[in-house]
């Protein structure tokens, strides 16, 4: 049920940014090893569409996921930021060098798939700042994610990367909240429970 505290949320996103800061190079190329061999394992041998994305400074980091699911023979997609905050999609491989974009984001410079991309992906990997075993997802508040989702069947895998600490019994959401079916941590696999 949507939380409608308007308070928590940017409470909420203060406190994880901060933890994020403090997260050391060696934690984070801990996690790097950790999130591959999680997604490795949940996307699975069989070639598949990945929505992914390319993490930024304290995020769980995606190089090393992306790469190793190119190798595996799945196509990886990566979003483009629109000026409406809305997200395009361009294929990616490994070697090929990305832009710099919007707010600080890299993103491919392929040819552009259009915003429905994520509907005839098999999985859509997103950031987010927690999530919680109940699928809810807090996102940095732009709603780029949120909208993404929205446009998915209910035969994609909606994926949500994190580090271990930012599951949460509790996680405020509003009504246009997209949740996750699966969180995904350096140590961890939680399949969501509505």
């Amino acid at each position: 049920m949507p939380d409608h505290d308007p308070a928590r949320k940017p409470a909420l996103r203060r406190r994880l940014l901060a933890a994020r800061a403090a997260v050391s190079s060696v934690a984070q190329q801990q996690a790097a090893t950790g999130l591959s061999t999680q997604m490795t394992a949940l996307v699975g041998p069989h070639p598949r569409t990945v929505c992914a994305y390319v993490s930024t400074a304290g995020e769980p980091p995606t190089g090393r996921v992306l790469e190793q699911l190119v190798r595996a023979g799945h196509q990886v997609l990566l979003p483009v930021l629109l000026p409406d905050l809305d997200l395009d999609w361009a294929p990616w491989e490994p070697g090929t060098s990305l832009l710099p974009g919007r707010y600080g984001l890299l993103e491919p410079p392929g040819p552009r798939l259009g915003s429905a991309a994520p509907a005839a992906a098999d999985v859509v990997m997103c950031p987010g700042l927690a999530g919680s075993p109940a699928g809810a997802r807090l996102g940095r508040g732009g709603g780029s994610y949120d909208r993404a989702l929205a446009r998915t069947t209910d035969t994609v895998l909606r994926v949500l990367l994190l580090h271990d600490a930012e599951i949460l019994d509790d996680v405020p959401t509003d009504p246009h909240d997209q949740p996750v079916h699966v969180l995904v941590t350096p140590r961890r696999t939680v399949w969501c429970h509505a």
